[in-house]
């Protein structure tokens, strides 16, 4: 009977090992995919104008997984090869810290199952980010850190002073990146909690996520409110300490309230447009074009808030919204790592550029959509 319990619980352990090291993985591979075809070939005249490009993305939550970074993947969006495959020169990480099961475009219960918490445990986060927002992001901008202590190649930017320099030296390996939240939930209430975030490297402030929270009302949420008294003094106080603000989940409500509040402009850095996907995700063209009247940037994603996602798709979005807005205010907001479906990664924007001729878009467009709005704006605006 003894030896009979010593194997059962063997048993246990190695299953539970198993476990561990599978299950993370099975749950990126299953969410975050990439739906490949071969039938968008890439011409040598957008081969060589890719080349030229300073790619930029403003959104991708590749923090959340426990892939090396520096390693080049077989599942997930994006890591530091395939960055440097794409050509992109910086990359907008954020940090997820909170996620309703469900991830209704229409409605979600700030009291649903969190699935961040669950993925936390299965990943073997330390215990301390077990339950709290605030060392989630922490933990998420420890290893970002982590990754660019270790490689010569990978930079984290915190002012206009430090990209500026990057960009003047940069070697053609080199990728810079900036660090986001995906919602203001690793505040915890406490607009102290800022600070703290300002010290771990964040300099992007997204408001809300997939729900309602204290800072205010979620363009998916259930009360389609505004911003919170605590909501407008953190605004208030982010915009005085030199946070970059994100309304990509916010309310149309908070929105308006946002761009009444801040003295500078605002990003939506991952989203769709309803001109041509009319998705509960993504807020009306007359507010973009509020954004864009304030100086704001707007990142079109590759994901089904676009409703298409092929290359052409994407494309198709990214032309209306010029076409809306104005070339200046359009960026990229690829939501890669988002446990989002895409067609194409971070490897292989050089499709996107394709598309982009095809669509009609000059080279000059093209350029400035690609990235150098995104340098252009972050210049400006970080501190």
């Amino acid at each position: 009977m003894k030896k009979g319990l010593i194997h059962g619980s063997l048993t246990l352990i190695v299953i539970g090992v198993i476990v561990v090291l599978m299950l993370p993985s099975w749950v990126e591979d299953s969410t975050n995919v990439v739906l490949r075809d071969d039938t968008w070939p890439v011409s040598s005249q957008a081969k060589t104008l890719h080349a030229s490009l300073r790619v930029a993305d403003l959104h991708a939550d590749s923090l959340l997984w426990n892939r090396d970074f520096l390693t080049y993947g077989n599942i997930g969006h994006v890591d530091l090869p395939r960055l440097q495959a794409g050509g992109v020169v910086l990359q907008v990480l954020a940090a997820v810290t909170k996620s309703p099961a469900g991830l209704n475009y229409d409605s979600n219960s700030a009291d649903a199952a969190d699935n961040i918490t669950r993925l936390a445990i299965a990943q073997l986060w330390p215990p301390r980010t077990w339950d709290s927002l605030l060392q989630r992001a922490l933990y998420q901008a420890e290893r970002l850190h982590n990754y660019a202590d270790r490689s010569a190649e990978l930079t984290l930017v915190t002012s206009a002073a430090q990209l500026q320099e990057f960009l003047d030296n940069r070697q053609p390996a080199e990728v810079a990146t900036l660090l986001a939240t995906e919602g203001g939930h690793p505040l915890e209430g406490e607009l102290a909690n800022l600070q703290v975030l300002w010290d771990a490297g964040y300099r992007m402030l997204g408001l809300q996520h997939f729900f309602d929270n204290r800072l205010g009302g979620s363009l998916h949420g259930e009360s389609g409110a505004g911003l919170s008294e605590f909501g407008r003094e953190v605004v208030t106080r982010a915009v005085q300490m030199g946070f970059i603000i994100d309304v990509a989940h916010s309310s149309p409500a908070a929105v308006d309230e946002v761009l009444a509040l801040s003295p500078e402009p605002v990003v939506v850095s991952h989203t769709g447009v309803k001109g041509t996907c009319d998705s509960p995700r993504n807020l009306a063209d007359e507010q973009f074009q509020r954004i864009a009247a304030a100086g704001g940037l707007i990142g079109i994603g590759y994901w089904d808030a676009v409703c298409d996602i092929t290359p052409k798709g994407v494309a198709n979005a990214i032309r209306y919204a010029v076409e809306l807005v104005g070339v200046e205010h359009v960026a990229l907001g690829s939501d890669y790592d988002g446990a989002t479906t895409v067609t194409f990664d971070t490897a292989e924007l050089a499709v996107l550029t394709q598309a982009l001729l095809d669509a009609g878009l000059t080279d000059s467009q093209i350029r400035r959509v690609m990235g150098e709005n995104q340098l252009d704006f972050m210049l400006a605006q970080l501190p």
